[in-house]
């Protein structure tokens, strides 16, 4: 999950919490004080029937339409005291002439007499309806939370991207950045101390992983070259070794063995020698370069060698391939697909070759799907096949990057594809 979301989701949540309780506690509130306003006028009527009972003044007229009635009646002693002198409580009253019930307040109180008696008081007085308050403080909170939630959000984020900004420069730089290639220069100027901090760790590490990555290539470049002689001259003196009659079969079934074992690390040696060359960038000279007719040069040479295993070839050509490369990694690269797509087919297999203006295709039957992540990396290969070295993919990935081309695989119908594009 991204972080901009993370922080989204969490400030949404932290404030619908916080709003809802702030709702439950501002609609009690405000209930408290319409009851304590009610209450008081509850108070001062109840006072006046009181006194005018107790001074035997006339009483008024109990229900006069509305809800504000009262009724008086004589309580005995022990009731009196079993209650208490005065409470409260929330009713519905039927108004007989409305032919309705109303909400009420109810004030109910207790009194002695001068001749000894109780007197139970109970006092209605019209309020608010609840039901309709409380529709109109949900709907009023519910508009307030949604522009609060969105004015919040929105300036949250804001916020957030416009401090965060930084961030995902330095993000969108790594992405593009590629180790051993000409990269922009990162241009990221920030006034917060922690970002130009991150900024210094990463430039120092890239600065790191460059100086290894050119060390690396410089070792791998000079090992593979002063390889290369003692290599030769092993393969020579095997070469005359065979060639004494005095070996029995066994003993050259041996050396046979070794020469074929040293003959694979030439010429994993010679790719890798290969690869650090194009890596270094040495072949700077570039033409334009007609892979249809790369093609022919080749093909018949690889039909030749491997009429063993009795593959069929097939050649569609809709358009002529040019590319703008440089001559020698032009054939690299048209051997190397070449050789992958005889090598790895079955016996009896296919090869089939497409050819438009656009795009350059060369697939050849298979079994299952390879690994998409690891198939252009030095030495992957799911199933070793004599006579690869696990570095033909790879100088077609180097290849293609120096010469602006894009190779991608697709496997379907049972066929390993190769497409070469212009990028």
């Amino acid at each position: 999950m991204k972080l901009s979301n993370l922080v989204f989701w969490r400030i949404s949540f932290a404030l619908i919490v916080i709003l809802t309780v702030w709702a439950g506690l501002f609609y009690m509130a405000i209930m408290e004080e319409v009851n304590d306003e009610v209450d008081d006028s509850l108070i001062d009527y109840a006072e006046q029937l009181i006194i005018r009972t107790l001074s035997g003044e006339e009483m008024p007229v109990s229900g006069n339409g509305t809800n504000n009635q009262y009724y008086l009646y004589e309580v005995s002693a022990s009731y009196a005291h079993a209650h208490p002198q005065i409470s409260y409580r929330d009713e519905m009253v039927y108004i007989t002439e409305k032919k309705e019930e109303e909400p009420a307040r109810v004030l109910i109180t207790i009194f002695p007499t001068e001749d000894n008696r109780y007197m139970e008081l109970v006092v209605y007085m019209p309020t608010i309806e609840k039901f309709d308050l409380q529709k109109a403080i949900l709907g009023w909170i519910v508009f307030l939370y949604a522009l609060l939630l969105l004015v919040i959000l929105f300036i949250t984020m804001w916020v957030y991207r416009r401090n965060m900004k930084p961030l995902y420069v330095l993000l969108k730089w790594l992405d593009t950045y590629r180790l051993g290639y000409k990269n922009e220069p990162l241009s990221n100027a920030t006034k917060v101390t922690e970002f130009q901090h991150l900024n210094e760790v990463v430039m120092a590490s890239v600065v790191r992983n460059e100086q290894l990555y050119e060390q690396q290539k410089l070792f791998i470049g000079n090992a593979s070259h002063e390889m290369q002689t003692p290599l030769a001259i092993c393969q020579n003196r095997l070469e005359m070794l065979m060639e004494d009659a005095g070996f029995s079969e066994k003993q050259l079934d041996e050396l046979f063995k070794i020469y074929r074992t040293l003959e694979n690390l030439t010429r994993m040696n010679r790719s890798l020698l290969l690869l650090c060359k194009i890596e270094n960038g040495q072949f700077i000279h570039t033409q334009t370069i007609c892979l249809n007719a790369l093609l022919d040069t080749y093909l018949s040479d690889y039909e030749e060698v491997y009429a063993y295993r009795g593959i069929g070839l097939s050649v569609n050509v809709e358009g002529n391939f040019y590319v703008e490369m440089n001559d020698s990694l032009a054939s690299i690269l048209i051997t190397n697909l070449l050789k992958n797509a005889f090598v790895h087919n079955v016996d009896k297999g296919d090869i089939m070759i497409r050819i438009t203006d656009t795009a350059f295709s060369i697939g050849n039957t298979g079994t299952e799907e390879l690994d998409k992540n690891h198939l252009f990396e030095r030495f992957y290969q799911r199933h070793t096949k004599e006579g690869s070295t696990g570095l033909g993919l790879a100088l077609v990935d180097s290849v293609c990057k120096v010469s602006k081309l894009y190779v991608r695989y697709e496997f379907k119908d049972k066929m390993h594809w190769f497409i070469l594009t212009k990028n």
